[in-house]
């Protein structure tokens, strides 16, 4: 995907969707921490219970629930979000249906935001990176895709949202994360350890503090020399006309 000269986004609101805690800290904390700096009002919306994540064979489920709700607060006091949204669809099993669109629909139409942050859903796997992206990866983005457009835009769609008097909201933009194609970077030289220290209120899910640092630095100068600054993210832009 070829990079285009695109204009600086600095949006009054904005809307991270993701799966998991943890999610965004990895891909899209260093932008979300720049517009805040900026002005912007930001959110999140996490999807699952986020239940699974652990390899403690003692650990329960409810437990686990309630220390990721934590950790994911935590993260979002040091990044300066105005709120988290929690949804409670099970962990591993998300998918793109009629209900998760109708959610994020909802958190679109109450937050009114200018930009929306989502998993690009056409991630399957990286070879490069040696990874498989994680269906309730790809069921998110394309459940936030689908609620950007045209759900949430569309008065006749999810009638029950209107009766709650939720109007209908044009979103102007999506930045959809993506580990390989990207036709859009954030400089986030200046916000690079507040996203660290976001991810790191992931305790339950960063065993080793100083190696997920490492590949998150390291990932994040990769694609900051693609776009001529010390730290970067980049992204998918979709600017909907």
């Amino acid at each position: 995907m070829q990079t285009q000269t695109l204009k600086p986004l600095k949006p009054k609101v904005v809307l991270g969707v993701a799966a998991h805690p943890d999610d965004l800290e990895f891909s899209a904390a260093g932008t979300i921490a720049k517009f805040i700096s900026d002005g912007a009002d930001a959110y999140y919306l996490i999807l699952t219970n986020a239940n699974k994540g652990t390899d403690d064979r003692n650990m329960p489920p409810n437990m686990l629930r309630t220390i990721r709700h934590e950790e994911q607060r935590a993260a979002g006091k040091i990044l300066g979000l105005k709120d988290v949204f929690f949804c409670d669809y099970e962990d591993g099993q998300l998918e793109c249906c009629y209900e998760v669109r109708r959610d994020i629909a909802r958190a679109i139409r109450q937050v009114k935001p200018d930009v929306v942050v989502a998993m690009d859903p056409s991630v399957l796997y990286s070879a490069e990176h040696g990874s498989i992206n994680h269906p309730d990866h790809r069921a998110a983005g394309q459940a936030t895709l689908d609620a950007v457009y045209p759900l949430a835009r569309d008065h006749l769609s999810f009638p029950e949202l209107l009766a709650d008097g939720l109007e209908p909201h044009k979103t102007a933009t999506v930045l959809l994360v993506n580990f390989e194609q990207q036709n859009y970077y954030v400089d986030i030289s200046d916000y690079i350890d507040t996203k660290l220290k976001a991810l790191n209120a992931h305790v339950s899910q960063v065993a080793d503090p100083d190696m997920a640092n490492g590949y998150v630095r390291d990932w994040a100068k990769q694609n900051g020399t693609k776009a001529g600054v010390d730290y970067a993210e980049g992204f998918v832009r979709i600017d909907i006309r």
